[in-house]
């Protein structure tokens, strides 16, 4: 089955490059990447001579520019306009994929009753430091949560069954909103992993925590999905059942982070602060160790 690959990137000249080889190398089966789209919204560093030096050495990897960034999810709109495949598997410009990555990722669409899956993100960053164990705990927790009921983030695979996203600053959410209201199902693989890096800094952290809460409570607002991380009560049950008792003073600093970041992304959403075109967090974007092959 024929697949495209769509990233989405803006100043990723630091990762793309990696990322693309590894798009290129991905070992495949029962699917088939047919072409790569990389939609570069507005970069003013490397990102488009890097993924143009791709482009002229691989007829399917496809460069579209946009002038000025118009947020994530206009870039998105342009990858469904073109793409000629019936499934889309998107990602951002700022991750790293396992060899099999994206044949996980696909394999739960060979059922027709499935319409959306999302992979299974883990963090490069050093655990054994404040604020790297804050970024392990998080995406834990969402692992977790995932287990239960299916989220979706950094990397998704879709079925082509709608024409536009509205303006979101939860892309993929929002996408798994519209796909799951049409009946279809929804899959969480967490064999599909895939390898981020989370901010560095507090006010990084706070930053990127803030916006997608933020964005979470926009969209339940506007279509009355509720995506699983927003439940307060959910992730206060996991975090009293996966507390590291080890590390108790890093466990409840990581916990402060997370309700400051949520409390000011209810501010945001109370007084109208959009995020659709957000800041970008720097300290994420240097993927510097490589991770583990699977």
């Amino acid at each position: 089955m024929d697949i495209t690959v769509g990233v989405c990137a803006y100043n990723e000249e630091a990762n793309i490059g990696k990322l693309l080889a590894q798009i290129l190398t991905q070992r495949t089966k029962e699917f088939r990447i047919k072409e790569v789209i990389v939609v570069s919204s507005g970069s003013t560093d490397k990102t488009d001579e890097i993924v143009e030096r791709f482009a002229q050495r691989y007829g399917k990897v496809v460069l579209m520019r946009q002038r000025k960034r118009a947020g994530k999810y206009s870039a998105i709109n342009l990858i469904l306009k073109h793409s000629q495949t019936p499934i889309i598997v998107l990602m951002s410009g700022d991750i790293l994929l396992q060899p099999t990555t994206v044949e996980q990722l696909c394999k739960p669409l060979k059922n027709p009753k499935v319409g959306i899956c999302g992979s299974h993100p883990i963090p490069l960053n050093p655990p054994k430091s404040w604020l790297g164990f804050a970024v392990h705990v998080v995406w834990h927790l969402h692992h977790q949560i995932a287990m239960r009921q299916p989220k979706f983030g950094e990397c998704i695979a879709f079925r082509r069954v709608f024409e536009e996203l509205e303006p979101t600053a939860v892309d993929e959410e929002y996408i798994a909103s519209l796909i799951l209201k049409m009946g279809y199902q929804g899959r969480y693989v967490a064999d599909a992993i895939i390898h981020n890096k989370g901010p560095t800094t507090i006010k990084d952290f706070i930053k990127q925590r803030r916006r997608i809460f933020a964005g979470h409570l926009y969209l339940k607002h506007q279509t009355g999905y509720t995506p699983p991380t927003m439940s307060n009560l959910c992730l206060v049950k996991l975090i009293l059942s996966q507390i590291d008792f080890r590390a108790p003073f890093k466990t409840g600093f990581a916990i402060l982070l997370e309700a400051i970041s949520r409390a000011l992304g209810y501010w945001d959403f109370r007084i109208g602060r959009s995020h659709i075109i957000w800041q970008q967090v720097k300290s994420t974007k240097v993927l510097d160790t490589k991770p583990p092959t699977k």
